[in-house]
Order: C-alpha cells, then sequence, then structure tokens
C-alpha cells in the first residue's frame, strides 16, 4: 500500500508550484541597484601568443567604465584545482597555472583575454568589439596520443610535457596482472572512446557580484551547485577574501549535470571588478559561450583486455586510458579518471586482479571535468562492453557470463581489487529482474517479427556499479582531495512548531526541498507542510559541500537525520519536564510525546512553545530555544546497482537506429520518494541514449568547437526516447548511513550507454554483419551504416 506522507511516500514536488508558473527565482532574475554589466572578449584561435591588447578605443566608448585585461589580476591568484593526483612514480601531477584572464597566452577558443564593464548589456558587447588583440596563432595540440609526441607543440611552456599525470592503480597489482593476462586461456581486447560531451544546463551560467564599501564585504549570486565551495576556493586562494567577508548566494538553479560544481573565472571576475568599479557587475552566459566555457565531460580513449579462464570465470582485467584534461584543469578533473573511475573498474564482478593506468593529457581545448556519473559512466562502458564481447567470441549468453562471475549477496562486504569495499548488493535479482521485465525468452520471436520487416533487431544488457556520496574526507584527503566531504545541516524549530533545515546540500532539480522534508517530518511524524527547506546561501549553512554524485539524501539527508535527532532528544527533555515524568519513559509518534505506559501526552506544538516561552521551564538544565546543527561524514561510499536493457531496431538499409524500449532495474538501497526517484532515472537514462545515439563534441585540426551550437550538436528530444520501464524493487540498504539509502541521480547516465551499444553490435550480428566488433559513440546513422559496409 502505497503511504501517504514520510519516507516512502512518492509526494508530489513542492518546488514544481513555483517552478511550473514562472515564480522562481533564478540568477538572472537578480539585478542590483545600480548594476553594470560585463560582456568578455574570448580567444578565437585554439593556441597563440597574446602580443598586445589595446583597450584605449574601447575606454572611449559610451558607457564604458573599465576594460580589464589580465595586469587588474596581477595580485590574484590562478583559479584551484581541487584534487591533486601523485603518478604511479610517487610525482605529483603538473598543475599550470589557470589565470582569470589570459596571460600571455591562449590556450583554447573561448579562453577570456579581457573584459569590458558599461553601464549596459549592449555597451558591453559593442565595446568588447572594439578591443584590438594582436596574437600570433601557434599550432594547436588537439589528439591526445599526439601531444605527449617529442616535439609536440607545448600546452603550458613552463611544463615539462603535455603529460598532466601518469597513474597507475593498483600498481602493486600490475605484474600480477601481466602474468594473468599472458596465461589466460582467452583474452578480450576492445579499444573504444567515450566521446566528449557538454553539459547543456536548460539554464546557462550567470554570476552577479556586489560589493559593499561601506561593510568591506562581498555578495555573489552564481548559478552553482556547491556555494561553500566557491567561497572557500574564491576567497583563499584567488581573490583572498576572508569568508566571513564573503557571501555566496546559489538560488533556484535550472539543472548542472555537474558543469555547475566548479570555480569558473567569470565568478572570480565580477567579484574582483565589483570592486574595482564600485559597482554590482553582472554576466550572463550566452549559449555560444556556453560551449566553449562551461567544462565539458568524458573525453578517454581506453584499451581494455579481459582474461578469462576455460570455465569463463574473469582472472585479470587491464586497461590504458587516456584522459584529456583540455587546456586547464578544472576544479575537480584530476579526479574523474583516477579515484572515480578506476576504483569502480571491478564493476559488479569477482575479478582477482586489476590494474589500471591513466595517462591525463593537455590539449588546446575546453577544460573537461565531471560531467552526470563522472568516471562511473567511463568505467562502465568499457568493461560492460568488453564483456559482451566476450560472450560473443566464446558463443555463450551475455547474462549468464555476467551472472556466472557476479559477486553473491552472501559475498557482502566484498573488498575488491580496486581498494573499495562494497557493504551490499544483490545483482543477481538485478539481472533477474531486468530479464523477466523485457521478457528475455520472448525476444527471438521478436527478432524473427522484425526481421520479417527487413529490420534488424538487438538486445543490450548492460549491469552496472556505481561509488555514491564520496566519502570519508580523511580518506579523500590521503587520494588528494583539498576540500572535505561532509555535510551538515541546521534544523530550526519555531516555537508554533514549524521547522526550518538549512542544509550544504544543493537543489538545482533534484526536489530536494520535498524529499527532505519527507525524512523530517517522518522522524517527528508532522505534517510535511510544516517543514520548509533552504539551501544555496553560505549565510544560513555553517558549512557545505553542495550536490554532485548522488550525495545530497546519502550524505546532505544523513547530517539532517543527525541534527533531527538532536532536537528530538532535546524536546524529550522539555516534554518530560512538562509532564513531570523521566526523560526515558518519554516516547515520540506521531507528532506526540507521551509517557510510556500512560495516557499522558503533549503534542509537539506545545512542546516547542515552551522552549521558547519558558515561564515554566527547568532553565537550570535545558537551555531554551530549539535549535541544533550536526555535520555527517560517512565511513564510506555508497554503492547503487542496476541491470539496464535497451532493444533497438537497426535499419539495414540506412544504419538508423531506433530504441524500442528501456528497462532499469536498480537497488538503491532505501527509497525517499519513489516518484522523484524515477525522475532521476528517467533523466540519466535521457542522457546516456543522449550519448550513445546523438551528442558529441567534434574540433577540427585548428581546434575549432565545429559542435558549437544546437543547429551542430545534437540533443536528445522527446521523440528520441522511448517509454521507459523502471523498478526499484530490488533493494538492499545501505549498510553505514542512518536512512539506509544510496543515490540515484547518475545511474540512468552510467548504466545505459552500454546497453545502447550493446544492443546495436547484437542487431548488426544476428543480421549477418559479423566483422563488426565496436562501433564508437554516438551510434548515428553514418557510423552505423559506415560500420555494416565496412
Amino acid at each position: 500500500m502505497p503511504k501517504d506522507g514520510g519516507i516512502g511516500a512518492s509526494s508530489k514536488r513542492r518546488e514544481d508550484v513555483r517552478f511550473l508558473t514562472g515564480a522562481g527565482n533564478y540568477t538572472d532574475d537578480i539585478n542590483v541597484n545600480g548594476q553594470t554589466y560585463a560582456w568578455f572578449v574570448r580567444s578565437d584561435v585554439a593556441h597563440g601568443t597574446i602580443n598586445s591588447i589595446d583597450t584605449s578605443a574601447a575606454e572611449a566608448m559610451d558607457g564604458v567604465l573599465k576594460v580589464f585585461t589580465a595586469a587588474d589580476f596581477e595580485s590574484a591568484g590562478g583559479i584551484p584545482c581541487g584534487w591533486q593526483v601523485t603518478d604511479r612514480h610517487g610525482e605529483p601531477m603538473q598543475e599550470p597555472k589557470h589565470p582569470i584572464l589570459a596571460e600571455g597566452k591562449v590556450r583554447h577558443v573561448g579562453d577570456p583575454i579581457a573584459c569590458v564593464v558599461a553601464e549596459t548589456l549592449e555597451q558591453a558587447r559593442d565595446a568588447a568589439e572594439a578591443v584590438e588583440i594582436d596574437i600570433d596563432e601557434l599550432e594547436p595540440v588537439l589528439d591526445m596520443k599526439a601531444a605527449l609526441e617529442d616535439g609536440a607543440p607545448k600546452v603550458h611552456d613552463e611544463l615539462t610535457s603535455n603529460l598532466c599525470y601518469d597513474w597507475g592503480f593498483v600498481e602493486e597489482n600490475k605484474e600480477a596482472v601481466d602474468e594473468a593476462i599472458k596465461s589466460a586461456a582467452h583474452v578480450v581486447t576492445l579499444e573504444l572512446t567515450n566521446n566528449r560531451l557538454v553539459a547543456n544546463p536548460m539554464e546557462p551560467r550567470v554570476a552577479v557580484a556586489d560589493y559593499s564599501r561601506a561593510r568591506d564585504e562581498y555578495t555573489l549570486y552564481t548559478t552553482s551547485q556547491n556555494p561553500h565551495v566557491i567561497r572557500l576556493l574564491m576567497g583563499a586562494f584567488v581573490l583572498s577574501i576572508p569568508e566571513h567577508k564573503l557571501r555566496v548566494v546559489a538560488p533556484d538553479v535550472g539543472g548542472g549535470f555537474g558543469s555547475k560544481i566548479y570555480h569558473y573565472a567569470e565568478e572570480a571576475f565580477v567579484t574582483h571588478a565589483s570592486k574595482v568599479v564600485n559597482r554590482p557587475v553582472k554576466w550572463t552566459s550566452t549559449r555560444s559561450e556556453a560551449f566553449i566555457s562551461d567544462a565539458h565531460g568524458r573525453d578517454h580513449k581506453t584499451k581494455i583486455e579481459l582474461a578469462l579462464d576455460e570455465n569463463h570465470m574473469f582472472t585479470a582485467l587491464r586497461t590504458d586510458t587516456y584522459a584529456n584534461m583540455g587546456a586547464y584543469l578544472s576544479t575537480f578533473a584530476p579526479s574523474i579518471p583516477t579515484w572515480l573511475h578506476g576504483t569502480l573498474m571491478a564493476g559488479n564482478y569477482k575479478t582477482p586482479v586489476i590494474y589500471v593506468n591513466v595517462k591525463a593529457v593537455f590539449t588546446n581545448t575546453t577544460p573537461v571535468d565531471a560531467y552526470r556519473g563522472a568516471g562511473r559512466p567511463e568505467a562502465t562502458y568499457q568493461l560492460e562492453r568488453v564483456i559482451d564481447k566476450a560472450a560473443r567470441e566464446l558463443g555463450v549468453d551475455p547474462a549468464e557470463l555476467r551472472r556466472k562471475n557476479f559477486i553473491k549477496p552472501e559475498e557482502f562486504p566484498y573488498d575488491t581489487p580496486v581498494a573499495v569495499t562494497y557493504d551490499t548488493g544483490n545483482y543477481h535479482a538485478t539481472l533477474d529482474k531486468a530479464l523477466e521485465m523485457t521478457d528475455y525468452a520472448g525476444f527471438e520471436k521478436r527478432a524473427e517479427e522484425s526481421k520479417a520487416r527487413g529490420k534488424l533487431r538487438g538486445y543490450g544488457l548492460a549491469h552496472f556499479i556505481e561509488a555514491c556520496g564520496i566519502a570519508p574526507s580523511n580518506l579523500v584527503g590521503q587520494l588528494g582531495a583539498r576540500a572535505g566531504l561532509y555535510e551538515s545541516a541546521t534544523v530550526r524549530v519555531n516555537a508554533t512548531g514549524g521547522i526550518t533545515v538549512m542544509t550544504g546540500s544543493h537543489s538545482h532539480g533534484q526536489g530536494h526541498e520535498t524529499s527532505f522534508a519527507q525524512v523530517v517530518a517522518d522522524m517527528i511524524g508532522i505534517d510535511e507542510g510544516m517543514i520548509e527547506i533552504e539551501h544555496g546561501d553560505t549565510a544560513n549553512t555553517p558549512m557545505g559541500m553542495g550536490t554532485y554524485g548522488s550525495r545530497s539524501i546519502a550524505v546532505g539527508g544523513s547530517a539532517m537525520v543527525r541534527a533531527t535527532e538532536k532536537i528530538i532528544n532535546k524536546a524529550k527533555k522539555i516534554a518530560a519536564h512538562l509532564m513531570e515524568a523521566s526523560e526515558s519513559d518519554i516516547e515520540l509518534k506521531d507528532g506526540q510525546f507521551s509517557v510510556a505506559g500512560t495516557d499522558k501526552s503533549v503534542a509537539w506544538g506545545d512542546v516547542t512553545l515552551a522552549a521558547y516561552v519558558p515561564h515554566n521551564y527547568p532553565l537550570e538544565e535545558i537551555e531554551p530555544g530549539l535549535e541544533e546543527t550536526a555535520f555527517y561524514d560517512p565511513s564510506n561510499f555508497t554503492y547503487p546497482s542496476g541491470a539496464y536493457v535497451c532493444e533497438v531496431e537497426v535499419d539495414p538499409e540506412t544504419g538508423k537506429v531506433e530504441v524500442l524500449g528501456f528497462t532499469a532495474a536498480d537497488d538503491f538501497g532505501n527509497v525517499i520518494n519513489p516518484m522523484i526517484v524515477e525522475g532521476q532515472v528517467h533523466g540519466g537514462v535521457a542522457q546516456g541514449i543522449g550519448q550513445a545515439m546523438l551528442e558529441n563534441c567534434v574540433y577540427d585540426e585548428n581546434g575549432q568547437l565545429l559542435s558549437a551550437s544546437y543547429m551542430d550538436y545534437t540533443m536528445p528530444r522527446a521523440d528520441d526516447m522511448p517509454m521507459f520501464d523502471v523498478d526499484h524493487s530490488c533493494q538492499t540498504p545501505c549498510t553505514h548511513n542512518p536512512l539506509g539509502v544510496k543515490g540515484c541521480g547518475e545511474a540512468g547516465a552510467i548504466g545505459s550507454p552500454p546497453a545502447v551499444v550493446n544492443a546495436v553490435i547484437d542487431a548488426l550480428h544476428r543480421g549477418g554483419y559479423t566483422n563488426v566488433e565496436h562501433i564508437d559513440m554516438p551510434v548515428t546513422p553514418a557510423r552505423v551504416w559506415a560500420a555494416m559496409n565496412s
């Protein structure tokens, strides 16, 4: 029976009322009295030496307050990187400076060189065209392998090469893996590309800064997924502003998908510029700017080798990956191909030894960082593609090959050979569920029906695991993180019983205001409508790490639980006093405090009123008021998993692929709001199918991004998607957070790309195109047709 409220209920998203009625408050809706406007002059070449910048004509134009260049930021630091990776030889990664405005050289198309601040946006844009920049164009380096060759053009002259780091993991496994592959009964090899993507949230980035000369304080409104981290990085490392003098506000944010995690130069620029011109400064990205200035995602080239014994058991796995960093290190870029990718290479399987090598490379392209799933989609794609190829080469059922090598339910907790411990899971259950939901047994009949219509039908299966709620802080600190990964929450109870919860997690479309309220309401037993959730403002939450990596409910929700437990404990003391009973006898149920074994009770509202109107109150024992804060630092990641199935038809005449059906059977642990979870899976699957079939970044030989608008970058639309069948009944609760949750936001984007490509390859083999072992994403009609006819 579905619940009407609290944990497990499909409560309707309360925030949608304001979003759907146009009452949202986004950063571009914010206008400050006396506001000016910024327009960036960006590089139109991928690589070049700046000889001179003449701003005189622009500065003489109407309305222009100032034209900024790198010279105006000599006292500022560069945009810092938030994660340092140590390479396989024990050396720290090469970490070049990332200036706010280009210093002496431009390194990718879109690199900001100068910025005009003017009274109006039109004046700023017109004046930007009058800035004269003399650049000697240099040969760009775009291909990662070519970038590492002797004599390749260097992106950063001060570095010894374009290699950021050469990472080996687990280095001690390398020899054993080499030996296992050498002596294996079967070795399956696959080379593949995980294509570069642009995040494309609905709302482009915006930053509005307001400096108060009277208070010597700054306020930055920005489209960010983690305002506290922006405040920390910008205050401590870029502009040297004490944290208590810098307030960062991220109001309603229209999607992020990872691209709004990072600290960008534009945020530091407007903050600094607002003090220089002594006026608020606003910058709003155009969609064209977003394509060349927002951090991109993925962009890996990998060779993977899977060794199996004569019984088809996996014995070893070896991968070599080139990971593109772009021209600069974005905030968390170094951690994506390493700790968020290498540690997931075991997947759901009992592979005894694994070795992962990653070479991170600088190129003259837009910086690359986390994009929905971040590292886990790259790991899953390699693994699930090579397993499918193994099944084909061995002539065995791909589902059975996976089942045979799964970690069994009774083997948890399970230590993988890539340094993580899975706490719970039941991969057999999710696989069985997906096969049942898709009528696996009836597929051959459906394939015959397609064949009769001249189409090739394929069945693609992929299993995945991901690591969410990245933690604990002391571990990630050892791995190179330059920030903690806890979360905080403050629960403030009003005298009349209503509650305001302030969280460091940031909502940019996930439905936090609904699901977080469900948790607190369930714990106390009051109506969800009595609870307000506030987020995105560094002024009201002690500290927070924001939202990414499906950490919000697992980490932020757990901090909320801890703070609410403190509230309940104090409220019980007050209730005990009001009923003249022992605190140990007080029970809380459905918003009523009662004395166990009696009919004495007081309501939640009576207790909260007493806390603030302490006329009859044990002041010597309990402070008035009811407000508590808690920090929660998890002891481990959480490990959601699932089985995804895609069924396609391929037109052999044109190569066009049609997705006929898509099924996701997930294990997210306990579920707070099933409707929101289903929506999260839908969104993730749409992004995964988009990557697999449509989306792609294409640079020409000069470093120009050819797919830099919606005319050329194919975003998936509703009619590209099938109806999704989603199930999350196979739950194995997380063992180390108080809610037993695992996270759901990235699953769809992780499991769907290999399912789609596996289905396409399966269709081609069934049609007799047995020479086609792999097609890189996106599997466009042109690529599929070329593979069939090669």
